[in-house]
């Protein structure tokens, strides 16, 4: 990730490989969104040639024009925000995104988009640095150079000196990082990243964030068998690697509110006895990006030092087909005592998310955010970018709200008691999976069975988690890390509500 600075210097004398300033749409054709940004001869000529150039100030849109020595930087990007009238900060935060994005492989870049209040800046340095990414652990040192990130990164600004303005950037640091920590481990090959290997990733980026409040627990399939986590020991059969649950707790002095984040783990879901199509499978090494987001938003929580009381639950295991993997029609004891008849092997999240969620509200939270790619049916509800979240009324306002204020997309679903009639068992106290139609519901509502009635939300990401198309604004292909700043957000109004 680039290092970040905040400098107040006239755009036109950054010495810089690349000047980012916006383009917005209008009806009269192109419109620089900061005139000021530029000198007023460059401003002319822009302005001239943009339709000839093709630059029309769509969001995505990302051009570059040769300075010619006109300007102190040796490019001059043009990034668009869409149309003038709805500029908002995910419009800025996705322009400067899409352009350190494009911007790969350049040594220093300097972002000229409109950020004279605080609420500004923080969007445009969270684009910035979330679209300053790249994946090159299995490429070769040359073409690895190539995309590299960004190296430096100045955001412009009259804020130099406000502390509010430096405190922003420090997030966007943060949260960027842990954004990023996300997209690495959604990214890594599954051969690479089993449950005992993320257990230890874990427990070496706890280690790194540098916060003495911070304890990693691990346990095996030993102690998971003394404590009774049938869910997890009944997916994690069908493997020669077997599960784990990951304890990540930041524990501050007198903290403003206690919260349990439980995130899916599943490091590969082949679907086990209930295989999936071979067509996609090999997107399936994503199906841990709910314990990647627990994990990073716990330590982002740590490095930011927030009043609140935060547990991540790590639900780790891999779903393979084997002489010994769980069947259709197998009955599982959930940590606490109820049982699960198995009619589907691939509804296997809700499985090890039943025994995190148990292990959670034994600890007794004021609250619980479990996160997952669960269901195909998401999906086909919501699409690729938009999340669900369901639950607790009070708690699902509270993460729509906070995805909101963050950028990301949680669409509110509701939990209709009759879906429950589905889950009914002939021999175990519920069934794993419900009727076909409305299945990201029923999921939940399996969720729900096993939170005890604490306040609780069940955020489903499994399209918007892993992007198989092009890159987007501040989003790469691959792993996304989306619902990290969501959950963040939420930790931090939990904060502010408990002063």
């Amino acid at each position: 990730m680039p290092r970040a600075t905040l400098t107040s210097q006239d755009p036109a004398h950054l010495d810089v490989d690349a000047l980012v300033v916006a383009v917005a749409r209008t009806d009269q054709g192109p419109r620089l969104l900061d005139p000021d940004a530029l000198p007023q001869d460059v401003r002319t000529e822009v302005t001239a040639h943009a339709v000839a150039l093709g630059i029309t100030g769509d969001q995505d849109e990302v051009r570059r024009l040769p300075t010619a020595g006109r300007l102190a930087a040796k490019v001059l990007v043009l990034t668009g925000v869409g149309a003038l009238d709805a500029v908002t900060p995910e419009a800025l935060r996705r322009a400067a995104g899409a352009a350190t994005r494009e911007l790969a492989g350049v040594g220093s870049v300097a972002v000229a988009l409109p950020a004279a209040d605080v609420e500004s800046l923080a969007a445009v340095a969270e684009g910035a640095l979330l679209g300053a990414y790249s994946y090159t652990r299995y490429r070769p040192a040359d073409a690895a150079a190539k995309a590299a990130p960004v190296a430096t990164l100045q955001v412009v600004t009259p804020l130099v000196r406000d502390r509010a303005a430096k405190a922003a950037l420090a997030r966007a640091e943060v949260l960027a990082e842990a954004v990023h920590g996300v997209r690495d481990l959604v990214n890594t090959a599954p051969n690479d990243l089993f449950p005992a290997a993320f257990a230890d990733l874990a427990k070496a980026a706890a280690k790194d964030a540098g916060s003495r409040s911070v304890k990693v627990t691990v346990l095996d399939e030993k102690a998971l068998a003394a404590g009774g986590y049938g869910g997890l020991l009944g997916v994690g059969l069908g493997s020669v690697r077997g599960p784990r649950l990951v304890k990540v707790a930041y524990a501050p002095s007198k903290p403003a509110a206690k919260v349990a984040l439980v995130g899916k783990g599943i490091t590969f879901d082949s679907g086990g006895i209930s295989i999936k199509p071979a067509a996609g499978m090999e997107a399936m090494k994503s199906d841990m990006a709910g314990a990647a987001a627990v994990l990073h938003t716990v330590l982002a929580a740590a490095r930011l030092e927030l009043p609140v009381a935060v547990t991540g639950w790590l639900c780790l295991a891999e779903n393979m087909p084997s002489g010994t993997a769980q069947r259709p029609s197998d009955v599982l004891t959930i940590r606490g005592g109820k049982t699960v008849e198995v009619l589907n092997t691939d509804a296997e999240g809700r499985l090890v998310l039943a025994d995190g969620l148990v292990a959670a509200i034994e600890e007794k939270p004021d609250v619980v955010l479990d996160i997952a790619t669960l269901t195909g049916a998401q999906m086909i509800a919501l699409g690729n970018r938009v999340s669900a979240v369901m639950g607790t009324d009070a708690v699902r306002g509270e993460v729509t709200a906070a995805a909101e204020g963050s950028g990301e997309l949680f669409w509110p679903m509701p939990l209709p008691a009759d879906l429950r009639a589905g889950l009914k068992s002939k021999v175990a106290d519920l069934a794993n999976i419900g009727d076909r139609f409305g299945g990201m519901l029923t999921a939940g509502i399996f969720l729900q069975e096993f939170t005890g009635g604490t306040p609780w939300a069940h955020l489903d990401i499994a399209g918007p988690a892993f992007n198989e198309k092009s890159a987007h604004g501040y989003t790469p292909v691959g792993g996304t890390g989306v619902g990290v700043r969501t959950m963040l957000a939420f930790l931090e109004q939990r904060a502010r509500a408990g002063r």
